[in-house]
């Protein structure tokens, strides 16, 4: 099964106040679909952990053709492409009950050593069989960067509590698309549609940090692009780049 595919009849509680499929439902929806593969291929969490190593997500972008609605029919399908560079990279399609694109996605992943804090590279992560070369994005996702010039705008502290916590004892990557969708205006969070977005995940965060959060918008001849940075006193902690239909 070099790819994994899954249908989903998409609940309210992922989607919004439009019925829309939330980013940070989207990144819920991808991580538990990439988790199983990963299993089906030999290198999932419990193969991991045995030589006290895991799964970093580091880099995600997402393109929202046409954002799936609540009670709607999906197929979400992935598949691993291997290293490049640094980063494993991992893509996913979701697609409508006709067939349609709606999301597409591409993601890159570190393998960690949850004691030295390095690096691992495990040859079974690069064998031919397990390795699919399709691209549902042609380019990795980019490095993210607040625009030049421009003071950020603080928006908000938020403390790292039970809700936000997984399985690792670490802020989950969906909880940080969340804060992001917070730390935007409700009036554009709620009216206007996601077209795209990117996010980095720079340093971990545990329960009882506090992440201060600054916010930078910017319109744009394609849209309405709106930077969200998380700080921790030591390090910048996530970044991301929003873009909102006009």
């Amino acid at each position: 099964m070099i790819k994994y595919i899954e249908k989903v009849t998409l609940p309210c509680y992922d989607t919004d106040a439009a019925w829309r499929l939330k980013p940070s439902s989207f990144m819920n929806l991808a991580q538990e679909a990439a988790g199983r593969h990963a299993v089906y291929l030999g290198f999932g969490y419990d193969e991991l952990i045995k030589a006290n190593t895991a799964w970093i997500l580091s880099r995600v972008h997402v393109e929202f053709i046409d954002a799936p609605k609540w009670r709607e029919e999906i197929t979400l399908t992935t598949w691993h492409k291997g290293l490049n560079r640094l980063f494993f990279l991992r893509d996913f399609l979701l697609t409508d009950a006709q067939g349609r694109e709606r999301v597409k996605a591409t993601t890159s992943w570190l393998v960690l050593n949850l004691e030295t804090r390095r690096l691992v590279r495990d040859p079974k992560l690069m064998e031919d069989g397990t390795v699919c070369t399709d691209n549902v994005l042609e380019v990795p996702a980019d490095k993210v960067v607040m625009p030049k010039g421009v003071e950020p705008e603080f928006v908000m502290e938020h403390i790292v509590a039970y809700s936000d916590i997984d399985t690792n004892a670490h802020a989950n990557n969906a909880m940080y698309m969340q804060w992001a969708m917070d730390a935007v205006d409700y009036q554009t969070a709620s009216t206007r549609a996601v077209k795209e977005f990117t996010i980095n995940f720079n340093h971990e965060t545990k329960a009882g940090d506090k992440v201060a959060i600054y916010r930078i918008s910017e319109e744009r001849e394609d849209g309405l692009h709106i930077f969200i940075e998380g700080r921790l006193p030591e390090a910048q902690s996530f970044i991301v780049e929003i873009v909102f239909s006009l």
